[in-house]
């Protein structure tokens, strides 16, 4: 039974998978090397290049899109097609003679669909300096005719292990992510957006472009369909010059939204593109692309929608102010709308999922629109911690082993052992944080409505508001994770009597049962005498727990797999 926390003014708890051991060298001294990556690289030629001596995105797109499919081919062993494409956010631009590297490998199979994890750097061949362009993931779907399930990857690496397990939580927020949208253009506060006049605004039928592209077999794969990277790549240049109209400037692209192929293309398709601005920002605007397929007197197909983001820079590369937009009536005002819902979830996204681990301040503010995006984020802190292959045995009693790791100024822990009880049922009982209190005595679960503090005792006592994300096994051999994490509410602020403490994560992660804790200075207190030997408190508590779930192991109660994933608010008191 595991407990992992990561805390900066407290600690807190989460269970935890064993380790995958390093193998990024063979027995026989090589290198390891992924079976299923596949490199590019590229000279970028003028015909390559915009109007800035800068690499096409459109271009980009392309090679990106053949790169990652010719992985996924490869762990298939059968034609794939191009399913769906998580954010990309664009870092750099690349010039004309530099080189343009592409790295893409499987990160994890499903049934019948593969995520493919793709990172785009660049190279400059006269200074040897490199850097990251951009970073993305896409899922791609075998078209194998046998049927049957795609055999399973197995992951030999730390780095491997960590994108396996985050791979089952991305999956979970692509199938959520249309959900999110409706539920927050239902919100209120965008229903009642005002459309806000300006005297020189821009009419917005004034960026409206549409135009129509032949596939030919130049444009498709083996099985003549059109590669999903053509596809993206016209989508990106009739948005370019939408964005274009709104301000008489040339723009930068810095971003696409997650997307998703409605349906296929063919050779002898006429491709419909429609793009137009849906709203301008401070200093970037979102234009909406819409790709439709025909041939001959057919209805129009749906093919793909996408919506990116665009900047004006100035000499120096910074963002310039842009011209507001007037929408047209009805749809348009709609789009309008929409537009100001889906900025919003670009934020959290960006600001909660893109950014590194140690980058996502503590204590981030909580709503419903962001809530999947604080839960993958906090369901990965604990994954990656439970992935780590460094840990240091301390010390051992009845099989009750501690292990610690300090690594950049951070000591971590872990106490490990085991429990004979199924996991499905570890789960459910620790998934009710009130039942803690009974077999850990440094912790009281309280309700954030009624509760007041002790007028009596010495100092003050610490309590959280912590966003907890209860997850399932994807796969077999998965673990079932509670996840926990720091959030604000506007309704709960910090209290007179108790100093407000912060867990950067924390949780359970049920397979083999290991309690993880990465601790802060103001935490040593708490375990320094358990590290140092001169103390088993940890030992009798999980001596406490290991009874507590033994004694509760009852067949008869239903199992969680029964119940779908969710996330829920309550405060804590250590």
């Amino acid at each position: 039974l595991g407990s992992f926390i990561s805390a900066h003014e407290t600690w807190g708890q989460h269970f935890i998978i064993s380790w995958t051991p390093n193998m990024s060298r063979h027995q026989n001294g090589e290198e390891y090397r992924n079976p299923t990556e596949v490199k590019k690289s590229q000279i970028v030629m003028p015909c390559h290049a915009n109007h800035r001596q800068e690499l096409s995105v459109g271009e980009l797109l392309k090679w990106m899109d053949s790169t990652a499919c010719l992985s996924a081919e490869r762990h298939a062993g059968c034609p794939c097609v191009t399913a769906s494409v998580d954010d990309i956010h664009f870092e750099h631009t690349i010039g004309v003679g530099q080189v343009i590297n592409i790295k893409a490998k499987v990160n994890r199979a499903f049934n019948t669909s593969m995520e493919v994890g793709i990172v785009v750097s660049c190279e400059d061949l006269f200074s040897d300096s490199h850097w990251r362009v951009c970073q993305a993931v896409a899922t791609f779907v075998s078209q194998r005719t046998t049927g049957g399930k795609l055999r399973p990857l197995v992951p030999c690496t730390q780095a491997e292990q960590v994108e396996h397990s985050l791979a089952a939580e991305r999956r979970r927020m692509r199938l959520v992510h249309s959900d999110i949208m409706k539920d927050l253009l239902t919100n209120k506060a965008f229903q009642q957006v005002e459309v806000q006049e300006a005297e020189k605004a821009v009419p917005a039928e004034r960026t409206r472009v549409e135009s129509v592209e032949l596939v030919l077999p130049t444009h498709a794969n083996h099985q003549v369909n059109t590669f999903g990277g053509q596809i993206m790549a016209w989508m990106e240049n009739v948005a370019t010059i939408a964005a274009s109209r709104l301000c008489n400037a040339h723009p930068t692209l810095q971003s696409i939204d997650m997307f998703h192929f409605r349906g296929p293309s063919h050779v002898g398709d006429r491709l419909v593109l429609k793009a137009i601005v849906n709203n301008a920002f401070k200093n970037s605007m979102e234009v909406g692309v819409c790709a439709e397929a025909y041939q001959g007197e057919e209805p129009l197909r749906h093919i793909n929608s996408a919506f990116m983001t665009f900047e004006i820079r100035d000499r120096e590369g910074k963002p310039c102010m842009l011209p507001r937009i007037r929408p047209e009536p009805l749809e348009g005002r709609r789009r309008y709308q929409e537009a100001i819902a889906r900025n919003k979830i670009r934020l959290d996204r960006k600001y909660i999922i893109s950014c590194k681990q140690t980058e996502v301040p503590l204590s981030v503010p909580w709503d419903l629109s962001n809530q999947v995006y604080l839960s993958y984020n906090n369901v990965s802190a604990l994954k990656m911690l439970a992935a780590r292959n460094n840990w240091l045995l301390n010390s051992e009693k009845n099989k009750v082993s501690l292990y610690t790791l300090e690594e950049k100024q951070v000591l971590s822990f872990k106490v490990e052992t085991e429990v004979d009880i199924p996991a499905e049922r570890a789960f459910m009982l620790l998934s009710d944080l009130s039942k803690r209190v009974e077999w850990d005595p440094n912790y009281e679960w309280v309700s954030v409505c009624t509760h007041t503090p002790d007028s009596g005792g010495g100092g003050k006592v610490q309590d959280f508001i912590l966003l907890a994300s209860r997850r399932p096994p994807c796969d077999s051999g998965d673990p079932y994770v509670i996840a926990l994490r720091s959030v604000t509410l506007p309704t709960h602020p910090p209290t007179e009597g108790y100093n407000r403490g912060e867990v950067l994560c924390a949780g359970f992660s049920i397979l083999e049962i290991s309690y993880f804790n990465q601790a802060s200075p103001e935490v040593l207190p708490y375990i320094s005498t358990d590290i140092a030997g001169l103390s088993s408190s940890f030992y009798g508590i999980f001596c406490a727990c290991n009874t507590f779930l033994q004694e509760n192991r009852g067949d008869h109660a239903s199992t969680p797999q029964s119940q779908p994933p969710s996330s829920t608010l309550k405060s804590t008191q250590l």
